[in-house]
């Protein structure tokens, strides 16, 4: 593998060894380089450093421009207004960059993390014996995609689900499940739809059974008892859920087309035997004190709705433990046992409080530090066309299998009037990734922390920004490649570009750089952005320069290798977001 240094990064260190050079008391100087209209690229560094040294900027700005020795790389350097640096690279650089990035496989010059750390990431949180949502797709999908592009940048990440396999309710389904031992299958589903219905079927019943009869709800009390102290034929019936749970859940997240690791699912339960020594440490050192018979933290800084401090309650003053002794456990193990530098939580934006108080009270534990940090990456609501939380004509909570299951319905319609020379099986197939990987999009092209609206029909539109739109963009190139037959990509660093070229060449350079940038502020929605104005970009292209029809045999060439990389590039940063991009659509 050979990492390839972008553009950006050429001139900037070309720029800042200028500012150097003509400037030595004030280095190191940063020339704050951007992409520009003007020119490709625009340097603003200047006015402030000219400021601080009371120079003029733009004789500062002449100075740099005569200090900057870039041949090669540079095509012109033109000062601007009141001393910005307008800079234009050759198009040789252009062409020898992206030749070294489409040499280097699938990585495409992008080089890994020079220090990786160890990430956990904590998504996909579905409750055992209840059906996955709408509300539960955002936490898989944007998980899924932040650990894709961490992954690739060279960290090492660790999933974890914790998914909802412990508490109350357990007690009234395992008690259920012992007066009523023909409600569950013999051995369990190897169907996700039959696995959850029987779940389903058995939760209602219990339900039914607690509401109305109080000796049962008596004897269901007890069980949670019977099942927190470790009573075997308790435990053994309350696996029997899980396992019943796990199979449907993996059903599920095949169909969003994401992978979930057996051993990587590790519930609320897990933490049981820790819990008390969390409370003990908490105690002893003072951070939890007893309030009313609980153990509590208190914060002076951290406030609820009202305006009021608000307490973390590790443990109950019946002796119970709550959502906060298992997060703050789950720290612990993290951190201890698993190494990690940092926790990161996809987690529903109405928890935010909660693990406010929960970093905060492992801050002051010392389990979190400089070197080990957490972070919440809080969600917004997907909304419905009327702004309000999605849910179906009844006024119910709409199931993910269900939504998933009509968004590869409608991207079949789209699929089957575009595509004439596909068998049905074909189109199917293409549906699945179509409809998925628009469901998926539409959610990572927004920025987390907002919320956004469900609209099917706009998801699995050709036009706008779309999977779609970046699917029949690659797909669109896959023809043109298989057009051009015995004719393979090269590059021609001689060869002089058109503006479409340029605009489609230095946005190709970038991928690296957008990804390290997405991936380091846990924003997929700006890998989204990138690939999108790839896309646009090269429509752009396509439009205005001729490929297989090109003037001279070497600039077909060179556009089937622009072709190529954009059609690399594309499948590259769209499988880092977990979609897939079908050859023929």
């Amino acid at each position: 593998m050979a990492s390839v240094q972008s553009l950006t990064a050429s001139v900037h260190q070309r720029l800042a060894d200028a500012l150097s050079a003509a400037l030595p008391e004030a280095a190191p100087a940063d020339p704050l380089l951007r992409r520009s209209d003007r020119a490709d690229f625009q340097a603003n560094g200047i006015l402030a450093l000219a400021k601080k040294q009371k120079a003029n900027p733009r004789d500062l700005a002449t100075q740099v421009v005569g200090a900057i020795d870039a041949p090669g790389l540079l095509k012109d350097v033109e000062v601007s207004g009141p001393g910005f640096l307008n800079i234009t690279v050759t198009d040789r650089a252009i062409t020898e960059t992206l030749a070294a990035r489409a040499a280097d496989g699938d990585r495409l010059g992008v080089p890994l993390k020079a220090e990786p750390g160890t990430t956990v990431i904590d998504y996909a949180q579905p409750n055992v014996a209840k059906e996955m949502h709408v509300g539960h797709l955002r936490s898989a999908v944007i998980g899924d995609a932040l650990r894709g592009m961490l992954d690739f940048t060279g960290e090492k990440t660790i999933g974890r689900h914790h998914i909802g396999d412990w508490g109350t309710q357990f007690g009234m389904l395992i008690q259920y499940l012992i007066e009523n031992p023909d409600q569950l299958s013999a051995e369990t589903d190897t169907d996700g739809e039959q696995a959850m219905s029987n779940l389903n079927r058995v939760y209602k019943a219990s339900r039914a059974v607690f509401d109305a009869d109080e000796d049962f709800k008596e004897r269901a009390r007890k069980r949670v008892v019977a099942l927190q102290s470790g009573d075997k034929e308790t435990l053994g019936l309350w696996q029997r859920f899980v396992d019943e749970s796990k199979v449907y859940f993996y059903s599920v997240f095949e169909k969003l087309d994401m992978e979930v690791r057996d051993e990587e699912i590790v519930g609320e339960s897990a933490y049981n035997d820790l819990m008390p020594e969390t409370a003990r440490l908490l105690e002893e050192s003072g951070v939890a004190v007893r309030s009313e018979g609980a153990l509590v933290v208190f914060f002076d800084d951290i406030k609820g709705k009202d305006d009021k401090p608000v307490p973390l309650i590790v443990q109950k003053a019946d002796g119970g433990f709550g959502y906060a002794a298992s997060d703050l456990s789950a720290i612990r193990n993290r951190v201890f046992d698993l190494d990690a530098t940092t926790l990161l939580y996809v987690v529903d934006v109405r928890q935010s409080l909660h693990f406010k108080m929960v970093f905060e009270t492992a801050r002051r534990m010392g389990w979190l530090n400089d070197d080990v940090t957490a972070h919440n990456m809080g969600y917004g609501t997907v909304l419905g066309a009327d702004g309000k939380p999605f849910k179906t004509r009844a006024g119910e909570t709409v199931r993910l299998e269900d939504l998933l299951d009509e968004a590869v319905q409608r991207a079949a319609e789209v699929v089957r009037e575009k595509a004439k020379d596909l068998t049905e099986d074909e189109i199917q197939e293409r549906a699945a990734q179509v409809g998925v990987g628009a469901v998926k999009y539409a959610d990572l092209s927004t920025s987390p922390s907002r919320d956004y609206k469900f609209d099917l029909d706009q998801m699995v539109s050709l036009n706008g920004d779309t999977s779609v739109y970046l699917q029949y963009a690659y797909a669109r190139i896959q023809s043109i490649l298989r057009k051009a037959g015995d004719t393979a990509p090269a590059a021609h660093a001689e060869l002089e570009l058109a503006p479409a070229e340029r605009g489609l060449g230095l946005h190709l350079d970038a991928f690296g750089d957008t990804v390290f940038e997405a991936a380091a502020e846990y924003a997929p929605h700006k890998l989204a952005a990138y690939l999108y104005q790839l896309a646009s970009l090269y429509t752009t292209f396509y439009d205005k320069c001729p490929v297989l029809k090109a003037e001279t045999p070497a600039q077909v060439e060179n556009r089937l290798f622009l072709c190529d990389l954009t059609a690399r590039t594309l499948h590259r940063g769209m499988a880092l977001l977990g979609i897939r991009t079908p050859e023929r659509l």
